[in-house]
């Protein structure tokens, strides 16, 4: 098959919605089919590299950090991939590179599908003074999108629940996002645990992320002071990082705070074998993609109690869901270490196995197969020659 993905968002950001997206890249490609990427440039020239189209695009960050907004006129770079007769289409993203990728599916009358990431009604801070009326904008917003796709991925039971208390009619199919677990199997580094300070130090606790209002960071921060010899070690970065180590020097705990900032993917290993247990503080996540890395590479985790991380738990005895930040400093200061943390490692793994990158490559071909022979069976009018894409 002939696959476009779009999505918003490529390397080298770094965020879920690009670790899915390469991700599923990378298994169709390992299942023989030829993928091709559209995304957004970082700048306003259009660009074409290694089967992926950068549309030129503006700074759209007053909108929401590090966003930016598709620039008008590329209708060349577009007809290029509309000649190209893709089979399937499926975006990553709602806003930028979903006009497209509409736009393309009807010229080449090829399915079109949509993985829904993101959960807008946690991020109402953003664009809605109220949170009542931002959910209900999110969900005008999310129905509006859906119903212009012949399947929307949901990536966990949570979503798919979501999506239907919106009034989503679509087909909405659960397939959780895969990974290449080999990758989260790197061994303690000994240099790197002394270049962060985390020598002598326990239990360590890993948070890794983006540093925003909506992943509750600062409740990980105010636990500390009832953790004994606790340290949290944050990576990442984000608009929240000045107001996080702030906090950390209002509660007295700067020293046992380190932020270590953003680190390349292929390295994010290493700091997972660093730490004695995952945590964090969130409810937004759709999946909890870092949870998935977290347990691949033998973490326990230790998260704010959520359907994402029940799931996970449920499938092996590897961590816990915490419901008050009491609860949270009670049971970091109770992890076991050492060897003793030895049979809840295996269990974090045990976890994480189901979800490698082959049966996520193999569920998403299902769907497209399914699509393209529906749309076969009863065809539907002349795909349009003329793509209006702006």
């Amino acid at each position: 098959m002939k696959i476009l993905l779009t999505s918003d968002t490529w390397t080298p950001a770094v965020n879920g919605v690009v670790t899915s997206a390469t991700t599923l890249r990378a298994a169709l490609q390992a299942r023989g089919h030829e993928v091709r990427v559209l995304t957004l440039a970082g700048g306003h020239r259009t660009r074409i590299a290694g089967g992926v189209t950068f549309l030129g695009s503006l700074d759209a960050g007053m909108v929401y950090p590090g966003a930016r907004l598709r620039a008008p006129a590329l209708d060349g770079a577009l007809r290029a991939l509309a000649a190209w007769q893709p089979d399937v289409i499926h975006s990553q993203c709602e806003f930028s590179t979903f006009a497209p990728a509409r736009q393309l599916a009807k010229a080449c009358g090829a399915p079109l599908v949509h993985t829904y990431h993101t959960v807008y009604e946690d991020y109402t801070h953003y664009f809605s003074p109220s949170r009542r009326m931002g959910r209900g904008l999110a969900a005008l917003f999310t129905r509006h999108i859906c119903a212009q796709a012949d399947a929307v991925i949901a990536p966990t039971e949570k979503i798919r629940r979501l999506l239907t208390g919106y009034g989503v009619a679509c087909p909405v199919e659960v397939i959780p996002t895969g990974l290449d677990l080999d990758r989260f199997s790197a061994a303690p580094d000994p240099a790197l645990r002394d270049a962060l300070g985390l020598t002598g130090c326990g239990p360590v606790l890993l948070y890794l992320g983006r540093l925003a209002k909506e992943k509750n960071i600062g409740e990980l921060i105010a636990a500390l002071p009832h953790i004994p010899r606790g340290v949290l070690l944050i990576v990442g970065d984000g608009p929240e990082r000045a107001a996080l180590q702030a906090r950390a020097e209002g509660l007295g705990v700067a020293d046992r705070v380190r932020f270590a900032g953003m680190v390349p993917p292929e390295e994010v290993g290493r700091y997972y074998a660093l730490a004695d247990a995952f945590v964090s503080a969130s409810t937004s996540e759709a999946q909890g993609l870092t949870y998935l890395e977290a347990l691949a590479a033998g973490l326990p985790l230790l998260c704010r109690d959520d359907p994402c991380v029940r799931g996970f738990l449920a499938a092996a005895p590897c961590g816990w869901a915490y419901r008050t930040p009491g609860e949270l400093a009670a049971l970091a200061a109770a992890l076991p270490l050492g060897a003793e943390a030895a049979p809840l490692r295996r269990a974090a793994r045990q976890a994480a196995a189901p979800y490698g990158r082959e049966p996520f490559g193999a569920a998403v071909e299902a769907l497209y197969r399914r699509l393209i022979l529906q749309r076969n069976a009863a065809p539907l009018a002349a795909p349009e020659r003329r793509v209006i894409l702006w």
